[in-house]
């Protein structure tokens, strides 16, 4: 399938590059990586009140400095019972330079102090496309509830081994490929995304 439309997607995290390029293996819309077009992504900071927002920072300034159409997305976690937090913080949860073993970390504890049984949460996903301009040309968005456990499950990335998802008894982490490609944030914001491409 020749695509109509190429896309820069505008991340280096490899887990991200390869779930992407799951799910857009069966679209009319190609994406490409700057590594392999041998370029570096421009630095972008993220400082946005939302998900959307920080989506389109990052897409409409890396279109205009790569002169490409570009793809660029931001998943938060939302949890009921931490109203609503760690939210645009998801990534840089535990401070600005912790990673994802210490975010988890302190999210758990944060759960643990809580008086409140509930542990209902959601990954939000968005996408936002810009043109080579650095105008926003389609936006989606997808979104999977699910639950945190108090101990992870399985091998994943993020957040993946804490996020339980009820109806398939399974946390994120243990999704195969077939079952992430329908059930999670991502793929719910790629199909919302496709559907708004003429």
């Amino acid at each position: 399938m020749n695509p109509r439309l190429s896309l820069l997607l505008a991340t280096t995290n490899l887990d991200k590059v390869r779930e992407f390029q799951s799910l857009f293996a069966s679209l009319p819309i190609g994406i490409v990586t700057a590594a392999a077009l041998g370029l570096a992504l421009p630095n972008v900071q993220e400082g946005a009140d939302s998900a959307a927002e920080n989506a389109r920072l990052k897409s409409t300034q890396i279109a205009r400095q790569m002169g490409r159409w570009t793809l660029a997305d931001d998943t938060v976690l939302e949890v009921d019972a931490l109203a609503g937090r760690p939210g645009v913080f998801t990534a840089r949860y535990a401070g600005p330079n912790a990673d994802m073993a210490a975010n988890r970390t302190k999210l758990l504890a944060e759960l643990a102090a809580q008086s409140c049984s509930g542990r209902a949460a959601r990954f939000v996903c968005q996408l936002c496309v810009a043109d080579p301009s650095g105008m926003v040309r389609y936006e989606g968005q997808g979104e999977c509830r699910g639950e945190i456990l108090s101990l992870p499950r399985g091998e994943g990335f993020g957040y993946d081994s804490l996020f339980f998802i009820p109806e398939l008894g399974k946390t994120m982490a243990e999704l195969d490929e077939v079952e992430r490609n329908h059930v999670t944030h991502r793929s719910r914001a790629v199909a919302a995304l496709a559907a708004a491409f003429p």
